[in-house]
């Protein structure tokens, strides 16, 4: 199951939310988002989890959970769908 979380704060890191989410289970893998720039957390990340049953324990229990601070939104990851560049034809804008 991948597991979507957001409103990290931003000094978390793919380690600890590892260790937050071990407690329900098995977690395959951990990833923290990043800005491609300057290397920041976005304030969220995905965390794959193989069994299904321990994954929505974990999903029921930490939705909207304090942790490092803030009050954590923990879902069922949507597929990644594709975007388009900028809309209007990829044009990039709103130019008539």
């Amino acid at each position: 199951m991948n597991i979507y979380v957001s409103n990290l704060n931003f000094s978390t890191t793919s380690e600890s939310l590892q260790e937050l989410f071990t407690a329900y289970g098995e977690v395959e893998s951990t990833k923290i988002i990043t800005d491609r720039e300057t290397g920041r957390s976005r304030g969220f990340g995905f965390v794959e989890m193989p069994n299904d049953a321990e994954g929505q324990k974990a999903i029921d229990e930490l939705n909207n959970a304090d942790y490092e601070g803030k009050t954590i939104t923990v879902t069922i990851a949507r597929p990644k769908t594709d975007r388009a560049s900028g809309g209007y034809n990829n044009r990039g804008g709103n130019r008539y």
